[in-house]
C-alpha cells in the first residue's frame, strides 16, 4: 500500500504483485477543508488509512518521504499527518518505508528527474489504469509501486549472493 500524506489532500493506493506483474486492488483521495478543525482532519486521516490497512491487509505501507525546506506550516502539517499514518500501521503492526520523490521517479521512469506527467503515465501503464482520479492517489499509487520493485530487487541481489563462489 502505498500513502501520497497530506492534509487537505491524502492519496491511498493499493496494489499487489511480485515484481513482475502488477494488479492495482484501490486507490482514493481523502480531501479536507481547510475550515475543519485540525484534529478532526488528523482522524479522518487516521480512519481511511486504518479502513484501508483493515481492508488489504498489506505487507508494507510505502510513505513519501517529505522535503519541504521552504514551507514550515506546510512541512509541519505533513508531518502531523506522516505521525498519524504512522501510528494507524502500528497499530496494524505493518511496516512503514519511505521513499523520496526522486527514488519513485527512478524506480517506475528510469530517471529521478522525470516530470510527474511521466510518472503518472507509467503508473497507468503498468497497472493497465486509464483512469487513476487525483495526482495524489497515482502518486500513492507509484509509492506502492516503487516499494515492489524494491522488495524485488532486495530479492535478487540476496538470491546473488547466495551463489556459490568460483
Amino acid at each position: 500500500m502505498g500513502v501520497d500524506p497530506g492534509l487537505a489532500n491524502l492519496g491511498i493506493g493499493v496494489v499487489e504483485g511480485d515484481g513482475r506483474r502488477q494488479r492495482h486492488l484501490f486507490h482514493d483521495c481523502l480531501r479536507s477543508d481547510s475550515q475543519t478543525p485540525l484534529a478532526d482532519r488528523l482522524l479522518a486521516v487516521h480512519q481511511a488509512v486504518g479502513a484501508a490497512l483493515q481492508r488489504f491487509s498489506p505487507d508494507a505501507v510505502a510513505l513519501e518521504e517529505q522535503f519541504l525546506r521552504r514551507q514550515a506550516d506546510v512541512a509541519f502539517k505533513v508531518g502531523q499527518a506522516c505521525g498519524v499514518i504512522e501510528l494507524a500501521c502500528a497499530q496494524a503492526e505493518v511496516p512503514v518505508y519511505r521513499y523520496g520523490p526522486m527514488q519513485v521517479k527512478s524506480a517506475l521512469v528510469g530517471a529521478g528527474r522525470a516530470d510527474k506527467a511521466q510518472v503518472i503515465y507509467m503508473v497507468g501503464a503498468l497497472l493497465g489504469q486509464r483512469e487513476l482520479g487525483t495526482h495524489h492517489a497515482a502518486d500513492a499509487l507509484a509509492l506502492a509501486l516503487t516499494h515492489l520493485a524494491s522488495c524485488q530487487l532486495a530479492q535478487r541481489t540476496a538470491r546473488l549472493g547466495e551463489l556459490p563462489s568460483r
